[in-house]
C-alpha cells in the first residue's frame, strides 16, 4: 500500500484484522528487520526503498578498506566523550583530544542509546527523543564451512527451519558456489542463541542442520564464523528501526545539534524526501555525504 495508507502501528497491529497474515508479519519482521513484530513501526518500514541487494563476495571489510585507503584512518581509538559547550567541539578518546568546528557522529544508535559516548552538555530533548524512538534489531548470520560435501543441495538453495513461534532459521546453501552454509535468523530467538556464547551458537545451528540432513553434517563440518551484531559492543544491533508510534524519530535524530554535531549513518539516511535509504549500507554512505555537505555550508 501507499505509505500514506500505512498507520504508525506495529506489524502485529497492522494485520490485526487479517489473522492469516500474522505469520507472514512475524517472518518479515524477524528476517528483514531482525526484531519481533510487536516492536517495529509499519509506517517506518513502509518508507524504505525497494530494490536489489548488491553483495560484495570478498566481504564488506575488503570493500571499506579499499575505498578508504586514501584517507587517514586511526583505528583502536573509540570516542568516549564529546564536548560541545564551547565554540566548537572537543572529542576525547584513548589517543587524546581532538578539537574541531564540528563533528559527524556515525556511531550506531544502539551504541549511542547505551551511553557509550558521553555528551557535555547533554544532547537536547529533540535528539534524545529521536534516539529513544529507534531501536536495533538482532539479525544474525553464522557461516558454517564444510569439506566439499554438498548433501544433495543445489548452489544458492535455501532450507527453512521453522522452530516454533519464537522464530526460525534460513539456511543459505553454497553461496557463490563456496563450501558454506549461512544460517540467518533474528529477533529474540537470535538474542537467546547469542547469549549462550559463540561455541554454543554454532552447536545450535549444527544441531538444526543435522536434524534435517542427518549425521553427515557433523562429519563434513570444518569450522564456523559467528556474526552476531547484537552482542558486538561497537554496533549493539544489526540496523535501526522505529518503534511503533515513533516513525518520526529518524527526522529528529537527523537535526543538527547546535550546528556542531551531525548524526549520520543508516538511521538517518534520507532519500526522495523521506528516510527510505535507512537500514542499508548505501543509505549510510548517503547520510555521511549529506552530513559533510551540511558541515561545509
Amino acid at each position: 500500500p501507499d505509505e500514506g495508507e500505512v498507520p504508525d502501528v506495529s506489524f502485529i497491529q497492522r494485520v490485526a484484522d487479517a489473522p492469516e497474515l500474522v505469520q507472514g508479519a512475524r517472518g518479515l519482521a524477524r528476517m528483514a528487520v531482525g526484531e519481533e513484530p510487536e516492536r517495529v513501526s509499519a509506517l517506518d518500514y513502509a518508507r524504505l526503498w525497494e530494490g536489489d541487494d548488491l553483495i560484495a563476495p570478498e566481504g564488506y571489510g575488503a570493500l571499506v578498506q579499499r575505498f578508504g585507503a586514501r584517507f587517514p584512518v586511526k583505528l583502536s581509538t573509540p570516542v568516549t566523550h564529546i564536548r560541545w559547550d564551547g565554540q566548537g567541539v572537543v572529542v576525547e578518546s584513548p589517543a587524546g583530544r581532538l578539537t574541531a568546528r564540528a563533528v559527524v557522529v556515525t556511531v550506531p544508535v544502539g551504541v549511542l542509546a547505551a551511553g557509550a559516548i558521553r555528551f557535555t552538555p547533554e544532547l537536547p530533548a529533540l535528539t534524545q527523543e529521536g534516539l529513544g524512538g529507534l531501536s536495533m534489531g538482532a539479525l544474525t548470520k553464522i557461516g558454517l564451512r564444510f569439506d566439499g560435501s554438498r548433501f544433495g543441495l543445489p548452489v544458492n538453495s535455501n532450507l527453512w527451519d521453522e522452530i516454533s513461534e519464537a522464530g526460525g532459521i534460513n539456511f543459505e546453501c553454497w553461496p557463490f558456489d563456496r563450501d558454506l552454509i549461512v544460517a540467518v535468523f533474528g529477533g529474540d530467538f537470535a538474542r537467546d542463541v547469542l547469549g549462550r556464547g559463540e561455541r554454543a551458537a554454532v552447536e545450535t545451528m549444527l544441531d538444526r542442520l543435522t536434524a534435517m540432513l542427518g549425521p553427515q553434517v557433523r562429519a563434513a563440518f570444518k569450522g564456523a564464523s559467528v556474526n552476531g551484531w547484537a552482542t558486538d559492543p561497537f554496533s549493539m544491533g544489526c540496523y535501526s528501526h522505529a518503534r511503533p508510534g515513533q516513525a518520526g524519530a529518524r527526522a529528529k535524530l537527523a537535526q543538527s545539534v547546535g550546528e556542531r554535531i551531525w548524526f549520520a549513518g543508516e538511521a538517518t539516511a534520507v532519500g526522495d524526501g523521506e528516510f527510505g535509504a535507512a537500514m542499508t549500507a548505501g543509505g549510510a554512505f548517503l547520510a555521511g555525504e549529506a552530513a559533510v555537505r551540511a558541515v561545509r555550508i
